[in-house]
Protein backbone atom coordinates (compact mmCIF):
# COMPACT_ATOMS: atom_id res chain seq x y z
CA UNK A 1 0.00 0.00 0.00
CA UNK A 2 2.97 2.84 0.86
CA UNK A 3 4.21 2.27 -2.59
CA UNK A 4 0.86 3.75 -4.21
CA UNK A 5 0.93 6.54 -1.17
CA UNK A 6 3.18 8.76 -4.25
CA UNK A 7 0.23 9.01 -6.27
CA UNK A 8 -0.73 11.51 -2.76
CA UNK A 9 2.37 13.65 -3.54
CA UNK A 10 0.31 16.45 -5.30
CA UNK A 11 -2.08 16.39 -2.69
CA UNK A 12 0.17 16.89 0.45
CA UNK A 13 -1.72 19.87 1.98
CA UNK A 14 -4.96 18.01 1.74
CA UNK A 15 -3.11 15.25 3.10
CA UNK A 16 -2.13 16.99 6.32
CA UNK A 17 -5.15 19.07 6.81
CA UNK A 18 -7.47 16.20 6.36
CA UNK A 19 -6.56 14.33 9.51
CA UNK A 20 -5.21 17.36 11.19
CA UNK A 21 -9.05 18.54 11.58
CA UNK A 22 -10.49 15.50 12.57
CA UNK A 23 -7.77 15.72 15.55
CA UNK A 24 -9.17 19.14 16.18
CA UNK A 25 -12.53 17.98 16.50
CA UNK A 26 -11.84 15.05 18.38
CA UNK A 27 -9.82 17.52 20.60
CA UNK A 28 -13.19 19.60 21.48
CA UNK A 29 -15.18 16.17 21.92
CA UNK A 30 -12.38 14.86 24.61
CA UNK A 31 -13.10 18.43 26.53
CA UNK A 32 -17.43 17.18 26.87
CA UNK A 33 -16.97 14.92 29.58
CA UNK A 34 -15.17 17.21 31.41
CA UNK A 35 -17.50 19.95 31.16
CA UNK A 36 -20.25 17.21 31.64
CA UNK A 37 -18.80 16.46 35.27
CA UNK A 38 -18.25 20.09 36.41
CA UNK A 39 -22.01 20.60 35.47
CA UNK A 40 -23.15 17.96 37.78
CA UNK A 41 -20.47 18.60 40.35
CA UNK A 42 -20.67 21.97 40.21
CA UNK A 43 -23.63 23.10 39.13
CA UNK A 44 -26.50 21.11 39.82
CA UNK A 45 -25.19 20.25 42.96
CA UNK A 46 -24.50 23.91 44.16
CA UNK A 47 -28.25 24.61 42.38
CA UNK A 48 -25.87 27.27 40.36
CA UNK A 49 -27.94 27.81 36.90
CA UNK A 50 -25.91 30.80 35.97
CA UNK A 51 -22.34 28.25 35.72
CA UNK A 52 -24.93 25.75 34.13
CA UNK A 53 -25.82 27.97 31.28
CA UNK A 54 -22.45 29.38 30.76
CA UNK A 55 -21.37 25.64 30.58
CA UNK A 56 -24.15 24.07 27.93
CA UNK A 57 -23.18 27.75 26.57
CA UNK A 58 -19.64 26.53 25.83
CA UNK A 59 -20.85 23.14 25.19
CA UNK A 60 -23.03 24.24 21.88
CA UNK A 61 -19.65 26.24 20.65
CA UNK A 62 -18.10 23.28 21.15
CA UNK A 63 -19.87 21.04 18.91
CA UNK A 64 -20.27 24.11 15.97
CA UNK A 65 -16.66 24.35 15.55
CA UNK A 66 -16.45 20.42 15.41
CA UNK A 67 -19.28 20.20 12.79
CA UNK A 68 -17.04 23.00 10.98
CA UNK A 69 -13.85 21.17 11.42
CA UNK A 70 -15.48 18.00 10.92
CA UNK A 71 -16.76 19.20 7.53
CA UNK A 72 -13.80 20.94 6.53
CA UNK A 73 -11.86 17.66 7.31
CA UNK A 74 -14.06 15.68 4.49
CA UNK A 75 -13.72 18.15 2.10
CA UNK A 76 -10.09 17.59 1.97
CA UNK A 77 -10.19 14.27 2.44
CA UNK A 78 -12.45 13.78 -0.37
CA UNK A 79 -10.19 15.63 -2.30
CA UNK A 80 -6.87 13.96 -1.69
CA UNK A 81 -8.75 10.99 -2.32
CA UNK A 82 -10.57 11.27 -5.42
CA UNK A 83 -7.50 12.79 -6.90
CA UNK A 84 -5.29 9.82 -5.67
CA UNK A 85 -7.87 7.41 -7.00
CA UNK A 86 -7.46 9.35 -10.88
CA UNK A 87 -3.37 9.79 -10.67
CA UNK A 88 -3.12 6.02 -10.19
CA UNK A 89 -6.00 4.80 -12.25
CA UNK A 90 -4.12 7.03 -14.93
CA UNK A 91 -0.76 5.70 -13.80
CA UNK A 92 -2.43 2.41 -13.65
CA UNK A 93 -3.57 2.48 -17.70
CA UNK A 94 -0.08 4.17 -19.03
CA UNK A 95 1.47 0.93 -17.56
CA UNK A 96 -1.13 -1.43 -19.34
CA UNK A 97 -0.53 0.10 -22.70
CA UNK A 98 2.98 0.01 -22.09
CA UNK A 99 3.46 -4.23 -21.34
CA UNK A 100 4.09 -6.55 -24.20
CA UNK A 101 1.52 -9.10 -25.76
CA UNK A 102 3.53 -11.59 -23.58
CA UNK A 103 2.21 -9.34 -20.16
CA UNK A 104 -1.28 -8.59 -21.59
CA UNK A 105 -1.58 -13.13 -22.22
CA UNK A 106 -0.40 -13.70 -18.61
CA UNK A 107 -2.28 -11.15 -16.45
CA UNK A 108 -5.35 -11.88 -18.75
CA UNK A 109 -7.79 -8.77 -20.12
CA UNK A 110 -10.66 -9.20 -17.23
CA UNK A 111 -7.97 -9.24 -14.14
CA UNK A 112 -6.82 -6.03 -15.27
CA UNK A 113 -9.92 -4.28 -16.05
CA UNK A 114 -11.31 -5.51 -12.23
CA UNK A 115 -7.56 -3.94 -11.58
CA UNK A 116 -8.54 -0.70 -12.83
CA UNK A 117 -12.09 -0.16 -11.86
CA UNK A 118 -13.28 -2.36 -8.60
CA UNK A 119 -9.46 -2.56 -7.19
CA UNK A 120 -9.28 1.11 -7.47
CA UNK A 121 -11.72 1.65 -5.87
CA UNK A 122 -11.24 -0.27 -2.68
CA UNK A 123 -7.99 1.79 -2.49
CA UNK A 124 -9.45 5.10 -3.22
CA UNK A 125 -11.80 4.47 -0.59
CA UNK A 126 -9.53 3.05 2.07
CA UNK A 127 -7.34 6.46 1.11
CA UNK A 128 -10.45 8.86 2.02
CA UNK A 129 -11.15 6.73 5.10
CA UNK A 130 -7.85 6.56 6.40
CA UNK A 131 -6.73 10.51 6.26
CA UNK A 132 -10.42 11.11 8.38
CA UNK A 133 -10.11 7.93 11.02
CA UNK A 134 -6.93 6.56 11.19
CA UNK A 135 -5.13 9.23 12.98
CA UNK A 136 -8.88 9.91 14.92
CA UNK A 137 -9.82 7.03 16.25
CA UNK A 138 -6.43 6.35 18.24
CA UNK A 139 -6.03 9.55 19.10
CA UNK A 140 -9.75 9.04 20.59
CA UNK A 141 -9.12 5.79 21.81
CA UNK A 142 -5.82 6.86 23.40
CA UNK A 143 -7.03 10.24 24.77
CA UNK A 144 -10.42 8.90 26.61
CA UNK A 145 -7.63 6.78 28.45
CA UNK A 146 -5.37 9.36 29.53
CA UNK A 147 -8.31 11.56 30.46
CA UNK A 148 -9.36 8.65 32.78
CA UNK A 149 -6.17 8.51 34.25
CA UNK A 150 -6.24 12.66 35.09
CA UNK A 151 -9.86 11.72 36.95
CA UNK A 152 -9.29 8.34 38.45
CA UNK A 153 -5.88 5.98 38.48
CA UNK A 154 -7.96 2.86 39.71
CA UNK A 155 -10.90 3.10 37.06
CA UNK A 156 -8.33 4.04 33.92
CA UNK A 157 -6.90 0.83 34.33
CA UNK A 158 -9.94 -0.84 33.32
CA UNK A 159 -9.55 1.11 30.12
CA UNK A 160 -6.18 -0.08 29.67
CA UNK A 161 -7.22 -3.27 30.12
CA UNK A 162 -10.17 -3.41 27.61
CA UNK A 163 -8.08 -1.28 24.78
CA UNK A 164 -5.22 -3.87 24.80
CA UNK A 165 -7.85 -6.99 24.75
CA UNK A 166 -9.92 -5.07 21.61
CA UNK A 167 -6.41 -4.50 19.92
CA UNK A 168 -5.58 -8.48 20.50
CA UNK A 169 -8.98 -8.79 18.43
CA UNK A 170 -8.51 -6.66 15.74
CA UNK A 171 -4.70 -7.82 14.83
CA UNK A 172 -6.00 -11.64 14.83
CA UNK A 173 -8.98 -10.76 12.98
CA UNK A 174 -7.36 -8.57 10.63
CA UNK A 175 -3.64 -11.17 10.18
CA UNK A 176 -7.21 -13.70 8.57
CA UNK A 177 -8.98 -11.63 6.78
CA UNK A 178 -6.36 -9.76 4.14
CA UNK A 179 -4.93 -12.79 2.58
CA UNK A 180 -8.89 -13.79 1.80
CA UNK A 181 -9.70 -10.89 0.46
CA UNK A 182 -6.69 -11.34 -2.11
CA UNK A 183 -8.73 -14.41 -2.60
CA UNK A 184 -11.72 -12.49 -3.43
CA UNK A 185 -10.79 -10.18 -5.38
CA UNK A 186 -9.21 -13.00 -7.63
CA UNK A 187 -12.27 -14.67 -7.90
CA UNK A 188 -13.65 -11.32 -8.83
CA UNK A 189 -11.44 -11.97 -11.98
CA UNK A 190 -13.30 -14.62 -12.29
CA UNK A 191 -16.51 -13.99 -12.65
CA UNK A 192 -15.62 -11.04 -14.77
CA UNK A 193 -13.41 -12.95 -17.75
CA UNK A 194 -17.00 -15.31 -17.21
CA UNK A 195 -19.47 -12.28 -17.80
CA UNK A 196 -16.82 -10.42 -20.53
CA UNK A 197 -16.79 -13.74 -22.52
CA UNK A 198 -20.33 -14.35 -21.92
CA UNK A 199 -21.47 -10.94 -23.33
CA UNK A 200 -18.57 -10.97 -25.99
CA UNK A 201 -19.68 -14.13 -26.97
CA UNK A 202 -23.52 -14.13 -27.16
CA UNK A 203 -24.48 -14.80 -30.53
CA UNK A 204 -22.44 -17.75 -30.56
CA UNK A 205 -23.51 -19.30 -27.42
CA UNK A 206 -27.45 -18.72 -28.49
CA UNK A 207 -25.94 -20.29 -31.70
CA UNK A 208 -24.77 -23.40 -29.77
CA UNK A 209 -28.33 -23.18 -27.59
CA UNK A 210 -25.69 -23.21 -24.59
CA UNK A 211 -26.90 -20.48 -22.82
CA UNK A 212 -27.94 -23.38 -19.88
CA UNK A 213 -24.28 -24.46 -19.71
CA UNK A 214 -22.90 -20.70 -19.57
CA UNK A 215 -25.66 -20.25 -17.15
CA UNK A 216 -24.62 -22.78 -14.77
CA UNK A 217 -20.58 -22.00 -15.29
CA UNK A 218 -21.44 -18.19 -14.10
CA UNK A 219 -23.50 -19.49 -11.37
CA UNK A 220 -20.66 -21.98 -10.27
CA UNK A 221 -17.78 -19.03 -10.15
CA UNK A 222 -20.14 -16.30 -9.06
CA UNK A 223 -21.36 -18.66 -6.00
CA UNK A 224 -17.89 -19.38 -5.30
CA UNK A 225 -17.47 -15.31 -4.94
CA UNK A 226 -20.53 -15.47 -2.77
CA UNK A 227 -19.26 -18.07 -0.78
CA UNK A 228 -15.95 -16.47 0.03
CA UNK A 229 -17.34 -13.15 0.66
CA UNK A 230 -19.58 -14.55 3.25
CA UNK A 231 -16.70 -16.17 4.86
CA UNK A 232 -14.95 -12.90 4.86
CA UNK A 233 -17.73 -10.92 5.85
CA UNK A 234 -18.48 -13.14 9.19
CA UNK A 235 -14.95 -13.13 10.33
CA UNK A 236 -14.88 -9.49 9.74
CA UNK A 237 -18.68 -9.12 11.07
CA UNK A 238 -16.67 -9.83 14.75
CA UNK A 239 -15.67 -7.10 14.92
CA UNK A 240 -18.49 -4.99 16.01
CA UNK A 241 -19.98 -7.50 18.45
CA UNK A 242 -16.81 -8.62 20.25
CA UNK A 243 -16.33 -4.57 20.48
CA UNK A 244 -19.49 -4.18 22.22
CA UNK A 245 -18.95 -6.96 24.49
CA UNK A 246 -15.67 -6.04 25.55
CA UNK A 247 -16.58 -2.24 26.18
CA UNK A 248 -19.92 -3.26 27.35
CA UNK A 249 -18.05 -5.31 30.48
CA UNK A 250 -15.80 -2.72 31.08
CA UNK A 251 -18.74 -0.01 31.44
CA UNK A 252 -20.24 -2.59 33.94
CA UNK A 253 -17.12 -2.74 35.25
CA UNK A 254 -16.26 0.60 35.53
CA UNK A 255 -19.97 1.72 37.02
CA UNK A 256 -19.47 -0.84 39.91
CA UNK A 257 -16.12 0.44 40.74
CA UNK A 258 -17.03 4.06 40.35
CA UNK A 259 -20.31 3.36 42.41
CA UNK A 260 -17.97 1.93 45.21
CA UNK A 261 -15.62 4.82 45.04
CA UNK A 262 -17.75 7.33 45.36
CA UNK A 263 -19.80 5.45 48.45
CA UNK A 264 -16.65 5.85 50.00
CA UNK A 265 -15.73 9.36 48.89
CA UNK A 266 -13.33 8.59 46.31
CA UNK A 267 -15.41 9.90 43.26
CA UNK A 268 -17.89 12.27 42.50
CA UNK A 269 -20.74 11.55 40.32
CA UNK A 270 -20.10 13.92 37.66
CA UNK A 271 -16.39 11.84 37.50
CA UNK A 272 -18.49 8.24 37.19
CA UNK A 273 -20.21 9.96 34.48
CA UNK A 274 -17.28 11.50 32.83
CA UNK A 275 -15.67 8.28 32.94
CA UNK A 276 -18.39 6.98 31.33
CA UNK A 277 -18.64 9.16 28.78
CA UNK A 278 -14.91 8.53 27.86
CA UNK A 279 -15.65 4.74 27.59
CA UNK A 280 -18.95 5.70 25.20
CA UNK A 281 -16.74 7.22 23.07
CA UNK A 282 -14.13 4.46 23.15
CA UNK A 283 -17.21 2.16 22.32
CA UNK A 284 -18.01 4.76 19.00
CA UNK A 285 -14.24 4.92 18.08
CA UNK A 286 -13.49 1.24 17.90
CA UNK A 287 -17.13 0.76 16.03
CA UNK A 288 -15.32 3.42 13.53
CA UNK A 289 -12.50 1.94 13.93
CA UNK A 290 -13.36 -1.88 12.52
CA UNK A 291 -15.25 -0.64 10.01
CA UNK A 292 -11.81 1.17 8.99
CA UNK A 293 -10.27 -1.51 9.56
CA UNK A 294 -12.36 -4.22 7.35
CA UNK A 295 -11.88 -0.92 4.14
CA UNK A 296 -7.92 -1.16 5.34
CA UNK A 297 -8.24 -4.80 4.53
CA UNK A 298 -9.76 -5.16 1.25
CA UNK A 299 -7.89 -2.14 0.42
CA UNK A 300 -4.09 -3.82 1.71
CA UNK A 301 -5.32 -6.79 -0.99
CA UNK A 302 -6.55 -4.81 -4.26
CA UNK A 303 -3.00 -2.27 -3.81
CA UNK A 304 -1.15 -5.16 -3.53
CA UNK A 305 -3.11 -6.14 -6.98
CA UNK A 306 -2.44 -3.02 -8.84
CA UNK A 307 1.34 -2.80 -7.46
CA UNK A 308 1.98 -6.14 -9.42
CA UNK A 309 0.52 -4.63 -12.51
CA UNK A 310 2.39 -1.19 -12.03
CA UNK A 311 5.77 -3.52 -11.10
CA UNK A 312 5.44 -5.38 -13.91
CA UNK A 313 8.01 -5.02 -16.02
CA UNK A 314 7.69 -5.07 -20.20
CA UNK A 315 9.73 -8.43 -21.60
CA UNK A 316 10.36 -7.44 -24.70
CA UNK A 317 14.33 -7.22 -24.92
CA UNK A 318 16.23 -4.56 -26.66
CA UNK A 319 19.74 -3.86 -28.03
CA UNK A 320 22.27 -2.33 -29.65
CA UNK A 321 22.71 -5.44 -32.61
CA UNK A 322 25.12 -3.46 -35.11
CA UNK A 323 24.47 -6.14 -37.39
CA UNK A 324 23.00 -5.38 -40.90
CA UNK A 325 21.13 -7.46 -43.48
CA UNK A 326 21.56 -6.39 -47.06
CA UNK A 327 17.98 -7.62 -47.40
CA UNK A 328 14.81 -4.93 -46.71
CA UNK A 329 13.13 -7.97 -44.05
CA UNK A 330 14.92 -10.85 -43.20
CA UNK A 331 14.33 -13.47 -41.14
CA UNK A 332 17.68 -15.30 -39.57
CA UNK A 333 16.83 -18.75 -38.15
CA UNK A 334 13.96 -17.36 -36.36
CA UNK A 335 12.28 -19.21 -33.84
CA UNK A 336 9.08 -18.32 -31.11
CA UNK A 337 7.74 -20.23 -27.83
CA UNK A 338 5.50 -18.79 -25.81
CA UNK A 339 5.48 -18.72 -22.43
CA UNK A 340 4.68 -21.64 -20.64
CA UNK A 341 3.97 -23.49 -24.28
CA UNK A 342 5.02 -26.80 -25.01
CA UNK A 343 6.51 -26.15 -27.98
CA UNK A 344 8.14 -23.86 -30.23
CA UNK A 345 5.10 -21.61 -32.16
CA UNK A 346 7.65 -21.29 -35.21
CA UNK A 347 10.93 -22.70 -35.54
CA UNK A 348 13.83 -22.06 -37.57
CA UNK A 349 11.99 -19.63 -40.12
CA UNK A 350 14.43 -18.18 -42.61
CA UNK A 351 13.66 -15.77 -45.84
CA UNK A 352 14.01 -12.92 -47.38
CA UNK A 353 11.53 -10.34 -48.54
CA UNK A 354 12.89 -6.87 -50.52
CA UNK A 355 11.41 -3.16 -50.62
CA UNK A 356 7.75 -3.28 -53.07
CA UNK A 357 7.56 -7.97 -53.08
CA UNK A 358 4.36 -9.26 -51.94
CA UNK A 359 5.25 -11.91 -49.45
CA UNK A 360 2.04 -14.83 -48.86
CA UNK A 361 1.79 -16.61 -45.94
CA UNK A 362 -0.13 -19.54 -45.79
CA UNK A 363 -1.22 -22.95 -43.29
CA UNK A 364 -3.24 -24.60 -41.85
CA UNK A 365 -4.88 -23.42 -38.40
CA UNK A 366 -2.05 -23.56 -35.69
CA UNK A 367 0.49 -23.22 -37.56
CA UNK A 368 2.12 -20.31 -36.66
CA UNK A 369 0.85 -17.51 -39.63
CA UNK A 370 -0.15 -15.00 -36.69
CA UNK A 371 3.26 -15.45 -34.70
CA UNK A 372 5.54 -15.33 -38.01
CA UNK A 373 4.50 -11.77 -38.57
CA UNK A 374 4.16 -10.67 -35.22
CA UNK A 375 7.56 -10.52 -34.64
CA UNK A 376 7.98 -8.11 -37.63
CA UNK A 377 6.75 -5.38 -35.22
CA UNK A 378 8.12 -6.82 -32.06
CA UNK A 379 4.62 -7.81 -30.26
CA UNK A 380 7.29 -10.40 -28.85
CA UNK A 381 10.38 -11.60 -28.75
CA UNK A 382 11.98 -13.88 -30.99
CA UNK A 383 13.24 -16.68 -28.54
CA UNK A 384 16.27 -17.67 -31.57
CA UNK A 385 17.56 -16.10 -33.87
CA UNK A 386 17.10 -12.48 -35.52
CA UNK A 387 14.56 -10.65 -37.14
CA UNK A 388 15.60 -7.85 -39.61
CA UNK A 389 13.34 -5.09 -40.64
CA UNK A 390 15.03 -2.16 -43.21
CA UNK A 391 17.94 -3.79 -42.43
CA UNK A 392 18.21 -3.66 -38.99
CA UNK A 393 17.33 -5.68 -35.79
CA UNK A 394 13.71 -5.16 -34.53
CA UNK A 395 15.45 -5.80 -31.21
CA UNK A 396 17.65 -2.48 -31.80
CA UNK A 397 14.50 0.01 -32.89
CA UNK A 398 12.44 2.27 -30.75
CA UNK A 399 9.25 0.35 -30.66
CA UNK A 400 7.67 3.76 -31.84
CA UNK A 401 9.98 4.18 -34.75
CA UNK A 402 9.50 0.39 -35.66
CA UNK A 403 5.80 0.37 -35.66
CA UNK A 404 5.51 3.89 -37.41
CA UNK A 405 7.07 1.85 -40.94
CA UNK A 406 4.18 -1.02 -40.49
CA UNK A 407 0.28 -1.02 -41.12
CA UNK A 408 -0.74 -3.83 -39.07
CA UNK A 409 -4.76 -5.29 -39.68
CA UNK A 410 -5.06 -8.06 -37.65
CA UNK A 411 -7.07 -11.18 -37.34
CA UNK A 412 -9.67 -9.58 -35.26
CA UNK A 413 -11.38 -6.43 -37.39
CA UNK A 414 -11.29 -4.04 -33.60
CA UNK A 415 -12.83 -0.63 -34.16
CA UNK A 416 -13.63 2.01 -31.36
CA UNK A 417 -16.97 3.87 -30.49
CA UNK A 418 -16.75 6.76 -32.35
CA UNK A 419 -17.23 8.08 -35.68
CA UNK A 420 -15.72 6.40 -39.12
CA UNK A 421 -13.36 9.47 -38.98
CA UNK A 422 -11.95 8.86 -35.54
CA UNK A 423 -11.12 5.38 -36.47
CA UNK A 424 -9.37 5.46 -39.64
CA UNK A 425 -7.59 8.21 -38.22
CA UNK A 426 -6.38 5.86 -35.68
CA UNK A 427 -3.56 4.91 -38.78
CA UNK A 428 -2.69 8.64 -39.32
CA UNK A 429 -3.41 11.29 -36.76
CA UNK A 430 -3.41 14.49 -39.43
CA UNK A 431 -4.97 12.55 -42.16
CA UNK A 432 -7.27 14.68 -44.40
CA UNK A 433 -10.90 14.05 -45.22
CA UNK A 434 -9.25 13.74 -48.67
CA UNK A 435 -6.68 10.96 -47.85
CA UNK A 436 -9.28 9.14 -45.44
CA UNK A 437 -11.16 8.66 -48.72
CA UNK A 438 -8.47 7.68 -50.14
CA UNK A 439 -8.01 5.11 -48.15
CA UNK A 440 -11.51 4.08 -47.96
CA UNK A 441 -11.52 3.28 -51.69
CA UNK A 442 -8.57 1.29 -51.96
CA UNK A 443 -9.64 -0.71 -49.45
CA UNK A 444 -13.40 -1.40 -50.85
CA UNK A 445 -15.10 0.77 -48.11
CA UNK A 446 -16.42 3.59 -49.90
CA UNK A 447 -19.88 2.54 -49.86
CA UNK A 448 -20.00 2.11 -46.38
CA UNK A 449 -19.20 5.63 -46.28
CA UNK A 450 -21.98 6.63 -48.73
CA UNK A 451 -24.74 3.75 -47.30
CA UNK A 452 -24.86 5.42 -43.84
CA UNK A 453 -24.37 9.47 -44.68
CA UNK A 454 -20.34 10.29 -44.83
CA UNK A 455 -17.74 9.76 -42.74
CA UNK A 456 -19.00 10.99 -39.48
CA UNK A 457 -21.33 7.98 -39.00
CA UNK A 458 -21.28 7.25 -35.16
CA UNK A 459 -19.84 3.58 -34.57
CA UNK A 460 -20.71 1.10 -31.81
CA UNK A 461 -18.67 -0.55 -29.53
CA UNK A 462 -16.82 -2.88 -31.55
CA UNK A 463 -18.34 -1.65 -34.30
CA UNK A 464 -21.33 -3.38 -33.19
CA UNK A 465 -23.83 -2.12 -35.95
CA UNK A 466 -21.22 -3.29 -38.46
CA UNK A 467 -21.09 -6.37 -40.58
CA UNK A 468 -17.73 -8.68 -40.14
CA UNK A 469 -16.67 -7.26 -43.96
CA UNK A 470 -17.38 -3.63 -43.49
CA UNK A 471 -15.14 -4.04 -40.08
CA UNK A 472 -12.81 -5.80 -41.84
CA UNK A 473 -12.38 -2.87 -44.82
CA UNK A 474 -12.62 -0.41 -42.25
CA UNK A 475 -9.48 -2.01 -40.21
CA UNK A 476 -7.61 -2.14 -43.83
CA UNK A 477 -8.71 1.60 -44.73
CA UNK A 478 -6.92 2.41 -41.31
CA UNK A 479 -3.74 0.66 -42.12
CA UNK A 480 -3.42 2.21 -45.51
CA UNK A 481 -4.27 5.57 -44.73
CA UNK A 482 -0.68 5.64 -43.04
CA UNK A 483 1.12 4.43 -46.01
CA UNK A 484 3.31 2.29 -44.25
CA UNK A 485 6.60 0.71 -45.92
CA UNK A 486 5.41 -2.83 -44.88
CA UNK A 487 1.71 -3.53 -44.87
CA UNK A 488 0.40 -6.53 -42.81
CA UNK A 489 -2.74 -8.52 -43.54
CA UNK A 490 -3.16 -10.95 -41.10
CA UNK A 491 -5.91 -12.89 -42.39
CA UNK A 492 -8.01 -9.91 -43.01
CA UNK A 493 -10.11 -10.78 -45.95
CA UNK A 494 -11.83 -13.90 -44.69
CA UNK A 495 -15.60 -12.39 -44.59
CA UNK A 496 -14.97 -10.61 -47.64
CA UNK A 497 -16.11 -12.39 -51.05
CA UNK A 498 -14.10 -13.71 -53.51
CA UNK A 499 -14.61 -10.37 -55.68
CA UNK A 500 -14.29 -7.77 -52.66
CA UNK A 501 -11.05 -9.74 -52.25
CA UNK A 502 -9.52 -9.55 -55.78
CA UNK A 503 -10.53 -5.83 -56.51
CA UNK A 504 -8.56 -5.07 -53.06
CA UNK A 505 -5.51 -6.70 -53.80
CA UNK A 506 -5.12 -5.43 -57.34
CA UNK A 507 -5.76 -2.14 -55.15
CA UNK A 508 -2.88 -2.57 -52.88
CA UNK A 509 -0.71 -3.92 -55.37
CA UNK A 510 -0.99 -0.99 -57.57
CA UNK A 511 -0.10 0.99 -54.92
CA UNK A 512 2.27 3.97 -55.74
CA UNK A 513 4.95 3.83 -52.91
CA UNK A 514 5.35 0.47 -53.23
CA UNK A 515 4.85 -1.34 -49.59
CA UNK A 516 6.04 -4.64 -49.07
CA UNK A 517 2.67 -6.55 -47.98
CA UNK A 518 2.17 -9.65 -46.20
CA UNK A 519 -0.87 -11.43 -46.95
CA UNK A 520 -1.49 -14.04 -44.03
CA UNK A 521 -4.18 -16.08 -44.78
CA UNK A 522 -6.06 -20.23 -45.49
CA UNK A 523 -7.04 -19.26 -48.67
CA UNK A 524 -4.61 -20.13 -51.58
CA UNK A 525 -6.34 -17.52 -53.99
CA UNK A 526 -5.65 -14.79 -51.30
CA UNK A 527 -1.63 -15.46 -51.89
CA UNK A 528 -1.45 -16.74 -55.25
CA UNK A 529 -0.57 -13.81 -57.28
CA UNK A 530 2.19 -13.46 -54.33
CA UNK A 531 5.92 -12.81 -55.39
CA UNK A 532 6.87 -15.53 -52.78
CA UNK A 533 5.02 -17.98 -50.81
CA UNK A 534 6.16 -19.16 -47.05
CA UNK A 535 3.99 -22.21 -46.76
CA UNK A 536 3.94 -23.20 -42.77
CA UNK A 537 3.24 -26.64 -41.44
CA UNK A 538 3.08 -26.77 -37.43
CA UNK A 539 5.35 -24.28 -37.05
CA UNK A 540 7.96 -24.89 -39.47
CA UNK A 541 8.56 -23.89 -43.33
CA UNK A 542 7.95 -26.57 -45.40
CA UNK A 543 8.24 -24.65 -48.61
CA UNK A 544 9.05 -21.18 -49.96
CA UNK A 545 8.69 -20.31 -53.81
CA UNK A 546 6.24 -19.02 -55.95
CA UNK A 547 2.74 -20.18 -56.62
CA UNK A 548 3.65 -22.44 -59.93
CA UNK A 549 6.90 -23.46 -57.95
CA UNK A 550 5.24 -24.45 -54.91
CA UNK A 551 2.70 -26.38 -57.08
CA UNK A 552 5.56 -28.46 -57.91
CA UNK A 553 7.48 -28.86 -55.00
CA UNK A 554 5.77 -28.40 -51.74
CA UNK A 555 3.23 -31.37 -50.92
CA UNK A 556 1.48 -29.42 -47.98
CA UNK A 557 0.66 -26.35 -50.10
CA UNK A 558 -0.57 -29.19 -53.07
CA UNK A 559 -2.67 -30.31 -50.52
CA UNK A 560 -4.26 -27.35 -49.64
CA UNK A 561 -5.09 -25.90 -53.29
CA UNK A 562 -6.41 -29.17 -54.02
CA UNK A 563 -8.70 -29.12 -50.87
CA UNK A 564 -9.90 -25.29 -52.48
CA UNK A 565 -9.95 -25.68 -55.85
CA UNK A 566 -9.58 -28.91 -57.62
CA UNK A 567 -12.62 -30.30 -55.68
CA UNK A 568 -14.62 -26.97 -57.69
CA UNK A 569 -13.16 -28.29 -60.66
CA UNK A 570 -10.61 -25.46 -61.46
Amino acid sequence: MKKLFVYLKGYKTESVLAPLFKLLEASFELIVPLIIASIIDTGIKNGDTKFIAGRVGILFLLALVGMVAAITAQYFAAKAATGFGRELRSSLYKKIQSLSFSELDKITTSSLITRITNDVNQVQNGVNLVLRLFLRSPFIVFGAMIMAFTIDFKSALIFVAAIILLFVVVFLIMSYTIPKHRQVQASLDSVTLATRESIAGARVIRAFCDERYELKEFNKRNNYLSSLQRLVGRISALLNPVTFVIINAAVIALLYTGAIRVNLGGLEQGQVVALYNYMSQILVELIKLANLIITITKAFACSQRITSVLEEENSLEFNNNNEKSEHFIEYKNVSLKYKNAGAPAIDGISFTAEKGESIGVIGGTGSGKTSLVSLLAHFYDSTEGTVFVDGQDVKSYDTDALRSKIGFVFQKSVLFKGTIRDNIRWGNKTATDDEINDALILSQAMDIVDEYGGLSYEIEQGGGNLSGGQRQRLSIARALVRKPEILVLDDSSSALDFATESRLRDAIYSLDYNPTVFIVSQRASSVICCDKIIVLDDGECVGIGTHKELLNSCEVYQDIYASQFEREGA
